[in-house]
């Protein structure tokens, strides 16, 4: 048995890992689109570093883009084979996908029409794939439960269990049965954190042989979920009542607006939450709120103990839910207080990026940043302290506040990530580390060893291992 890490290998972003069984049955886990601007990545979006027709199948781990963000060019260059994920990642998907590719197609009409003129040299944009393309992926889904063992294969058997990152996310167990052995390999997908809104805290995958395990946050501890609400809360009045201004909030549309338009829910009942608009200017955060309730099954107990009280969490009074492209930009002309959450989480794209050009150079406004942000991106120049920010070819000077709270991170910090893997010591035979910087990964490493695990790797993009 092999393993090929082909995406996701010291970086934080692109997941996508093979194992090719030692009769040739080939299974990619995950199949993710790099998200950031670097020419270098681009062209790792082109290609792939296996023949998408040769996979037998797809295990999809859940719905973010950066793990299924590529699915519809894999189909479109020859997968034929069945996508396995949970029901709500299948729901997810079929919105983020088709969102995923009219992004593309817009930056391309944008390019081709307005950038192309201008630069000679530079050739015509096409979309890696088109709404089309997209569609035609979701043909090859098929959804299943959690906790209930699937047969993929004739020896090849896999296990979904709850990851608690966002609706739907699973980490995955393969039992794989060749050559009169049985194996098990585990890959953590993206790990949640314990005692978050909304979602069940993450399950732990059984005793394995092996273990592909991400590292987002493997050299950090986040600010704990108690202090969490009352942090929030304190932005919110002194930007909103102290200061009079807007509060930009930059969120993912799946996952992270929910938590915090639930957690503004939960203060709009207590009677905590001043008095002031609160908009979700997203499309496809709207879209993803309706799919959340539809998904009670990743539900965990507070919310369901909540429901009690107020049978829709994700809306209160003065919340309003924005899709018609004139509203969103009439909010810019709003002068009042007023909260507006907006994606996407990196502001390197969406209607974020327009609100925050147009609030940017304003004290009165704080820019409240929820989750990890690529160093190239807007987002991550913020988070470095930047003075000025280029937005649409435009420099902007920063004078809003920029408030950074990783908190809100939908991954594990590392003494959680280690929690997670405990009941793997004294039984894995090897450790393989992915989805996180170099930096990261080595000092989670280290803590790794200070705790008791052994043989633990760092693959680089392409680097395979036999597994015998």
């Amino acid at each position: 048995m092999n393993i090929k890490f082909c995406g996701a290998a010291r970086e934080v972003t692109g997941s996508a890992h093979l194992i090719t069984l030692d009769d040739g049955y080939k299974i990619l886990l995950d199949c993710g689109l790099y998200q950031g601007r670097s020419e270098s990545w681009k062209k790792f979006n082109e290609n792939w570093l296996f023949d998408p027709a040769e996979i037998d199948c797809l295990i999809l781990s859940h719905a973010h883009i950066d793990h299924s963000g590529r699915i519809p060019k894999f189909v479109k260059d020859g997968f034929n084979g069945v996508i396995y994920c949970t029901h709500a990642t299948r729901s997810l998907c079929a919105i983020m996908l088709l969102d995923s590719a009219g992004i593309q197609e817009r930056d391309a009409e944008f390019f081709n029409r307005k950038v192309l003129p201008r630069k000679k040299k530079a050739s015509k944009r096409i979309p890696l794939y088109t709404m089309e393309d997209a569609n035609e992926a979701m043909l090859n889904f098929e959804s299943f439960p959690y906790d209930k063992w699937i047969q993929v294969s004739n020896g090849v058997e896999l296990l979904f269990k709850d990851a608690g990152h966002i609706l739907g996310s699973a980490n995955v167990t393969l039992r794989i049965k060749e050559g009169g052995k049985t194996r098990t390999i585990g890959f953590s997908g993206d790990v949640g954190r314990p005692n978050r809104p909304i979602l069940r805290d993450p399950q732990p995958m059984p005793k394995l042989d092996y273990v592909i395990c991400e590292s987002t946050y493997g050299n950090k501890d986040h600010l704990g979920a108690p202090d969490e609400a009352d942090k929030l809360l304190e932005v919110i009045r002194h930007t909103c009542v102290d200061k009079k201004g807007k509060l930009i909030i930059p969120a993912f549309s799946v996952g992270r607006t929910q938590e915090i338009v639930y957690m503004m829910d939960r203060m709009e009942t207590a009677g905590l939450l001043p008095r002031i608009p609160v908009y979700v200017d997203s499309p496809l955060a709207v879209n993803a709120t309706t799919i959340f309730g539809i998904h009670p099954e990743c539900y965990d107990n507070k919310l369901n103990e909540y429901l009690l009280i107020d049978d829709n969490p994700f809306g209160f009074n003065k919340l309003t839910y924005v899709k018609n492209v004139d509203v969103s930009k009439s909010l810019n002309d709003r002068k009042e207080p007023c909260i507006i959450i907006s994606a996407s989480g990196m502001m390197n794209a969406g209607r974020v990026k327009h609100h925050l050009t147009n609030n940017i150079d304003n004290p009165k406004n704080t820019i409240l940043i929820v989750g990890y942000c690529s160093p190239e991106t807007p987002g991550g120049k913020l988070i470095a302290g930047a003075k000025e920010i280029r937005l649409f070819g435009e420099m902007k000077r920063v004078k809003a506040e920029v408030v950074v709270m990783d908190s809100f991170s939908a991954h594990a910090d590392r003494g959680e990530l280690l929690s997670f893997l405990k009941n793997q010591k004294g039984h894995l035979k090897k450790l393989f580390l992915v989805h996180g910087t170099l930096d990261r990964q080595e000092a989670f490493k280290e803590l790794l060893q200070e705790n008791g695990f052994s043989d633990i790797e760092i693959p680089a993009l392409g680097d395979e291992f036999n597994i015998k």
